[in-house]
């Protein structure tokens, strides 16, 4: 009788998780505990807005909430705005964050990435692009996650998670708002 309410148990846990469970997570970026190379952007919304710069060597040791993106839609939209909000809260921490849209074509996008900053009133991470689809090549960015979002604090990776856009949901927004605290502690 013990081995089948222990069944029962495992079963009904097993059963809770699928239930549960977000997104299907992609292996996507640099790995926990992998210092986080300098690369450039073009800045289209943020304080150094028109110009080249990298966010990287800017925020330095600070701790870093990056969204890395292949498109801008609603989902990431409102991604980028629950960590906008993060690091707005975070500030007396020194916590920054930014949006990479990369693209073979970056110029073509930055209309679009000012009226998401507007409509979202996103104001404390700039949304940037980078030239070339595949991302910074030193990032290892995965082709089949439209998302990455990856943490980091005193340069090293602390939390790293790949999505389809699919996969985005209001769970998954919540659970990686979350794990902003990790690069706080």
């Amino acid at each position: 009788m013990k081995k089948l309410f222990a069944s029962l148990a495992v079963l009904a846990a097993v059963a809770t998780g699928v239930v549960v469970s977000t997104a299907a997570e992609i292996e996507s970026g640099l790995s926990a505990g992998q210092r986080v190379p300098a690369f450039y952007v073009h800045d289209v919304t943020g304080p150094q807005k028109g110009e080249d710069l990298c966010y990287r060597c800017r925020f330095g040791n600070q701790p870093v909430v990056s969204i890395f993106t292949k498109d801008v839609d609603e989902n990431v939209a409102k991604l980028t705005k629950a960590l906008d909000g993060v690091v707005s809260a975070n500030r007396d921490a020194k916590m920054a964050g930014f949006l990479v849209l990369t693209s073979d074509s970056p110029s073509s996008a930055e209309a679009k990435l000012s009226e998401v900053a507007t409509k979202h009133s996103i104001k404390q991470i700039p949304l940037t692009t980078f030239e070339g689809a595949a991302g910074p090549k030193s990032y290892k960015l995965n082709p089949q996650a439209e998302v990455t979002v990856m943490m980091w604090v005193e340069g090293k990776v602390k939390v790293n998670k790949g999505f389809a856009a699919k996969d985005l949901t209001e769970e998954t927004i919540a659970a990686i708002s979350k794990d902003a605290s990790k690069i706080l502690e």
